[in-house]
């Protein structure tokens, strides 16, 4: 899956999942476990993160290389969140290659700017439980308070204003141009990111069905 920060890749991948019935691989999700556990490689992407800045594409592709090695991996998966340029995608492609596999479909989300901008700059997380809030959305009972633990609620650093627009510039930057590229392959399927959650779900099933056909 490909998309801008706050295009909702996640939240789709994981209703996906449960249709298609394979595991949802967020880059993102991986990333953070190694910055919260402190490994090596978290504590190097700890703070390039907090900029707004993309990790180093050898660590994350050694990161996911590594993950789809795993047996579960086996009969599929979703990635979420890579590649996000064009090494990173010509990597994939070595890796898979490898595993005598391929890319099936690549799902494009589309949200427009000053939406996304809204979408990301209104998220919190518990401190000490880690659900997830949103100012608007899905607001918590008791301001700035877990509804589940009563932990702070707090902004992730690559959640205000000024790291979101830089991280929606690199976006533009770096990641688009892989839309050209899988559409030249005939793989890509842009899908509205703009509804409720059925609705895009429901566009991104029928994209997936017609990959298939």
């Amino acid at each position: 899956m490909i998309g801008p920060p706050g295009a909702g890749k996640g939240t789709q991948a994981a209703r996906l999942k449960e249709i298609v019935g394979v595991p949802h691989l967020s880059a993102g999700d991986m990333l953070r476990e190694a910055v919260k556990r402190g490994t090596p490689l978290g504590m190097q992407a700890k703070e390039i993160m907090a900029q707004g800045e993309l990790v180093p594409d050898s660590l994350v592709s050694e990161m996911i290389a590594g993950r789809l090695g795993e047996p579960d991996c086996i009969g599929g998966f979703i990635l979420d969140g890579y590649p996000r340029n064009l090494a990173q995608a010509q990597r994939l492609d070595e890796i898979l290659s490898e595993r005598n596999r391929g890319i099936e479909r690549v799902l494009a989300l589309k949200v427009a700017t000053e939406e996304l901008v809204r979408r990301l700059t209104g998220r919190r997380v518990c401190e000490k439980c880690g659900a997830g809030y949103h100012l608007e959305s899905r607001p918590p009972r008791r301001s700035g308070v877990c509804d589940a633990c009563g932990g702070a609620l707090v902004q992730r650093p690559d959640d205000r204003e000024e790291v979101v627009r830089e991280r929606l510039r690199v976006y533009q930057e770096q990641t688009s141009p892989l839309l050209e590229v899988y559409r030249k392959r005939g793989l890509l399927s842009e899908v509205e990111g703009v509804g409720s959650m059925e609705a895009i779900t429901d566009r991104l099933s029928k994209a997936i069905r017609e990959g298939r056909a």
